[in-house]
């Protein structure tokens, strides 16, 4: 399976991500973690990457793409792979496909997780994050063994400066206005299936384990 997680900022794509990459066995592609690994293994695209970073700036698309593209060549997604983080823009979009055309990898379907501001707001601030491995937890509903302790590394356990209302309210907009136009783009290409993230961890899980089931 080929697949691709959406979301607003707090919805749990990363706790679904991890689940459905465990049950399923298929390799979980975070942006974020793509574009660290380029950068520390020095490669022509992860040095470039690593200047707009250094700079504060986003990563072009172009830059984005190929790093993708590399990255979709590796042996681990041979038996699928989840996209977690891109794309966020209808051209990011649009260049993933051809990505996609190119590297003969299709993607199968698009999981969108479907919350309520009134629910992303606790989820956001009680968001906790390891600042040594990027374990994501949550001090109410899925704290650490060890309050500020790491289970994973050991590391230490921070509150992240964006992970606060008024961010999260900015983040909120710039979903709407980027992501809102890729998600009708998928939706008209039939792959989308609109998960309610609203409720626990294990009734969300249910929710998405249902329909990949039916995908095996």
């Amino acid at each position: 399976m080929n697949l691709l997680i959406m979301g607003a900022a707090g919805s749990g794509k990363g706790t679904m991500s991890k689940l459905i990459s465990k049950k399923y066995h298929i390799t979980h592609i975070s942006t974020g973690d793509m574009f660290r690994t380029a950068i520390k293994k020095k490669t022509p695209l992860g040095k470039l990457a690593e200047k707009y970073i250094n700079q504060g700036k986003l990563v072009p698309d172009d830059v984005a793409i190929m790093i993708m593209e590399e990255r979709l060549n590796e042996k681990d997604t041979e038996n699928g792979f989840l996209i977690d983080g891109f794309p966020r823009t209808l051209a990011q979009a649009h260049s993933l496909e051809s990505l996609m055309q190119r590297v003969n990898k299709p993607l199968d379907l698009i999981i969108n997780l479907v919350v309520g501001i009134e629910a992303l707001g606790p989820r956001i601030t009680g968001r906790r994050v390891c600042q040594n491995c990027g374990e994501v937890y949550h001090i109410v509903n899925s704290p650490s063994k060890v309050p500020g302790i790491c289970d994973v590394c050991g590391g230490k356990l921070v509150h992240r400066e964006d992970d606060t209302l008024e961010r999260l309210e900015t983040r909120l907009k710039e979903h709407h206005i980027l992501t809102e136009p890729v998600l009708d783009y998928y939706h008209k290409l039939g792959i989308v299936v609109d998960i309610d993230a609203t409720p626990s961890i294990e009734e969300v899980w249910h929710s998405i384990d249902t329909v990949l089931e039916k995908m095996v």
